[in-house]
């Protein structure tokens, strides 16, 4: 459950506004929907758990184990953390294992607090909140940047983990939500994806209301400010804590097998997944202009699914609404990423 109360008010406004726009569409299709309803209670009271009691189990599991891999580390050490970059280079000590770029950015500047998307440490791209290892050179990446394409990625990559939770978080309990899976950051796509499994069979055509829905719960986490947490877990530990995803369960093993026997996690709020990262430092780094424009049915190995996409732009950029409109009409058409091939999954 958020820390925040406030955003589960707002979830359960958008909540019944899904239900609302069904009458809207007539008699016949209020009895469609009905029995749509009837079958997936069914599906969920057989399924023995719900939408919110699988957030909040993941999410317990996800803090106890990061409260036990804390637990063995054995004393402080200091590590020598060379920052370079704007508005001076400066060498700081900090804590091995326990201090982040994040951390690093508030010994120096509020600036890079407000700007840091990403990190590059000793050359290699680092999450905002992930502990630092060892002595290390560390830059700092933001969307203003002259080359911004490991940034745009990443943020990408984030919007697709923020839309998988707002599917996760938009549908009542009745209706059990399985999330398959987000392909590989794509940015010339011209959208980022999340598929799911919705319990509710394959009729459902969403209004562009119930479309907004989505966008609004995206932007009520940018307004939350939750931060991106990255934790790294063993292949047996993230089996347990999928085991209520089909999917999950069945990709996990694969992604440990090219992963040294280990699945990265990430998590905002108390909605937990799976992604090989990184992501940006936050959710506030999504801006003003955000759209859920379309759920296209389509098929996994046979199951059928629903591909929500969507447009967003980062904080401080802006574009007018025309071209803005552009955008969203294209990210409205059917991105073909990963249901032409059927390679081994790996994490996006």
């Amino acid at each position: 459950m958020f820390r925040n109360m406030s955003i589960m008010k707002e979830v359960k406004i958008c909540c019944n506004l899904l239900q609302k726009t069904y009458i809207r569409q007539g008699l016949a299709e209020s009895m469609r929907n009905r029995f749509v309803h009837q079958v997936s209670r069914q599906l969920t009271a057989n399924s023995h758990h719900d939408n919110q009691s699988v957030r909040e189990k993941r999410s317990k599991m996800f803090d106890d184990e990061k409260e036990r891999q804390l637990n063995l580390i054995p004393r402080i050490e200091k590590i020598e953390v060379q920052y370079e970059g704007q508005p001076e280079n400066v060498l700081l000590y900090l804590n091995k294992d326990m201090s982040t770029p994040f951390n690093m950015c508030q010994h120096i500047g509020e600036m890079l607090m407000e700007r840091s998307a990403l990190a590059l440490v000793n050359g290699q791209l680092w999450d905002m909140h992930r502990p630092l290892e060892e002595d290390c050179t560390v830059k700092l990446l933001h969307f203003h940047d002259q080359d911004p394409f490991h940034v745009n990625r990443a943020f990408w990559r984030s919007c697709s983990f923020m839309l998988s939770a707002a599917i996760d978080l938009a549908f009542k309990d009745d209706i059990l939500v399985e999330l398959h899976s987000f392909p590989a950051p794509n940015v010339s796509s011209g959208s980022f994806v999340a598929d799911a499994d919705i319990k509710c069979g394959h009729d459902w055509t969403p209004s562009k209301q119930e479309l907004q829905v989505f966008s609004s719960i995206m932007h009520k986490f940018c307004e939350q400010n939750l931060k991106f947490e990255r934790l790294v877990v063993s292949s047996s530990l993230a089996e347990e804590m999928f085991q209520d995803n089909q999917y999950k369960s069945k990709q996990i093993p694969s992604i440990a097998a090219n992963f040294n026997n280990k699945i990265t996690l990430y998590r905002i709020g108390d909605y937990v997944d799976i992604s090989g990262g990184p992501m940006v430092g936050n959710t506030s780094f999504l801006g003003r202009r955000c759209t859920v424009s379309a759920a296209h049915k389509i098929s996994h190995d046979g199951t059928n699914m629903y591909r929500f996409q969507g447009v967003a732009l980062p904080k401080g950029v802006h574009l007018n609404h025309v071209a803005y409109s552009i955008l969203e009409e294209r990210s409205s058409r059917i991105n073909m990423a990963g249901l032409q091939t059927t390679s081994k999954p790996s994490p996006a």
